[in-house]
Formats: structure tokens, C-alpha cells, sequence
């Protein structure tokens, strides 16, 4: 019998692994996940500004501060960190997903897209069903916005944009602005029995200065006097004509943000079908847990 050396042996036993081969260029995955990248990495950028704006907001109006931290809850500008908040972790989730080609984050980011639009859908739904309701509580917000007029800015700002920008004044008429501590009848000072400069027809003597007084003691007037000095409707009447006026816009920009979002949807489950077979063409064993968000779209 021949003698094996051990150096033939051991040759005998190497495994020679075959180089690597380079993934083929794809033009799909290119349409697929490149544009979900960018767009991701876009509204990421985006929800990162306007968490800085919020909290930026509250620094600047010291919120953070042991005697004010009681309101923070009602404070606007915490809208802007949840709002970007949401945003900017949403769409992370997406950006990495998609440029790693990472299947748990896709999975994470389409559910939450598919959520969101579910959401959308039932809100428009409710807030048709229940106008009065949404009448009464923005009611409710504004009157609460006017009796914190000298103490917020914020509220303050809002409620001026407002009534400058629908030509109103208090919520239901001006009348309204007795809530408020220093436009009450019964306040001392200048403020009495006013209103906000913002209320008055012509806060711009002439086009020229800023007449804040303008609203002085227009309380007292009655309706056929006022109508010179102020807008005597209230925001909530403005507010429903603009809203009767602008609903087709209204209704093409919530139909365009819902069709980017279920187009985003449906990149984001091709672009994962296409990542698990390319997986099971390896020999990868995948488990398929988005068919419950295709059998949805």
C-alpha cells in the first residue's frame, strides 16, 4: 500500500473558498431604495429642525423652570418636539433601513407608515361626524388662549395671527375678550373694557403707526359704533367660512399627503420582497412577517 505524507494529507482536507463574487448591479433595487433613502433622510432633516424649534421654544421661555413646569402640557411649542420627535425617529428608522437593507427597521418604519394612514383616514372620518364637538373644544381652546393673552406668547402670537388673518375678534364676537383679567369691564387701567389691538379695523393709522391703543374701552360700544373700530364676528364663524371656502384645497393636499405616504408604503414592501429573495436565493432561511401589511395594500 503507498504511503500518504502528511503534507498531502492535510492538502487533501484544505477547503479552498471560492472568491467572493460581486453583486450584480440592479436597476430595481436603484428605483427601490435609493429613492426611499433620500426621501427618508429629507423628512428625517426636516423633523430634526422642528424638534430644535420646540425645544428652542421652551428654553428660550425658561418651561424647563420649577415654577412653570406645571404648564408645560398646554405649552405649543410642545407640539413641535413630539411632532418632530415622531418625525425624525419614523424616518431614521426608514433611511437606515433602507441603505443597509435592514428588514426589521423596514418592518418597523412600514407598520408605523401604515398606522399613521389608518389614523389619518379615522380622524377625517370623526372630524365630520363630529363638527359640533370639534366646535365646542375650539371654543374651549380659544376663550382658554384669551385668558392667558399677557401671560404666554405664544398663545398670544397665535391669537393674533388668527384674528388678524380672518378679520375677527374673541371666539364667538368681541365681546369675548371680558374673560381676559385686564380687558374685563371691571379691571383697572387702560386695558379695561378693550380689546387686542389685533381686533381693530385700521391698527395702522393711515398705513403709518401701529396704533395699539386702537381697541381702548370698544366694550362699551354698541355693535353700530364698534363695526368702525373693530371686527365685531368671532374667529369660529371666520374659521368655518374659510374652511367652506377652501374645501377643495383643503381635500386635494389631504388626498396628495395620503398617496405619498401609501406610495412610500408600497416602495418600502417591494423593497423588502426584493431583499428576501434575494436572501432565499442565497440559501437564507427568511421568515415573511409584512404579508400583513401587502394584503392591505
Amino acid at each position: 500500500s503507498s504511503q500518504i505524507t502528511v503534507g498531502e494529507l492535510i492538502a487533501s482536507h484544505t477547503l479552498i473558498k471560492p472568491r467572493a463574487r460581486s453583486r450584480p448591479f440592479s436597476l430595481r433595487d436603484c428605483l427601490l431604495k435609493y429613492p426611499l433613502f433620500f426621501s427618508n433622510l429629507l423628512f428625517t432633516v426636516l423633523g430634526l429642525v422642528v424638534l430644535a424649534l420646540g425645544l428652542w421654544g421652551l428654553i428660550n421661555k425658561e418651561s424647563f423652570a420649577q415654577e412653570k413646569i406645571g404648564q408645560i402640557s398646554t405649552d405649543p411649542m410642545l407640539v413641535f418636539v413630539m411632532l418632530g420627535l415622531v418625525l425624525s425617529t419614523l424616518c431614521l428608522s426608514g433611511c437606515v433601513g433602507a441603505l443597509r437593507e435592514n428588514c426589521c427597521l423596514l418592518q418597523v418604519f412600514s407598520a408605523t407608515v401604515l398606522l399613521l394612514v389608518a389614523a389619518q383616514v379615522l380622524a377625517a372620518i370623526v372630524a365630520y361626524s363630529l363638527q359640533v364637538q370639534i366646535e365646542g373644544y375650539l371654543r374651549s381652546g380659544m376663550l382658554a388662549a384669551m385668558v392667558r393673552y399677557q401671560d404666554d406668547l405664544d398663545l398670544r402670537f397665535i391669537t393674533d395671527e388668527i384674528q388678524i388673518g380672518l378679520q375677527c375678534c374673541g371666539a364667538d364676537n368681541y365681546r369675548d375678550w371680558e374673560v381676559n383679567m385686564y380687558y374685563n369691564c371691571s379691571a383697572p387701567g387702560v386695558l379695561s373694557c378693550g380689546v387686542p389691538a389685533t381686533c381693530c379695523v385700521d391698527p395702522l393709522e393711515n398705513c403709518t403707526v401701529w396704533n395699539s391703543q386702537c381697541g381702548v374701552e370698544s366694550q362699551q360700544l354698541d355693535e353700530f359704533s364698534a363695526q368702525s373700530v373693530i371686527f365685531l364676528g368671532g374667529c369660529l364663524g371666520g374659521m368655518s367660512r374659510w374652511i367652506d371656502q377652501h374645501t377643495g384645497l383643503i381635500g386635494a393636499v389631504g388626498i396628495v399627503l395620503l398617496g405619498v405616504q401609501i406610495i412610500t408604503l408600497f416602495i418600502t414592501t417591494r423593497l423588502m420582497d426584493n431583499i428576501h429573495y434575494k436572501l432565499t436565493s442565497r440559501g437564507v432561511k427568511v421568515q415573511d412577517n409584512i404579508w400583513w401589511i401587502k394584503a392591505t395594500i
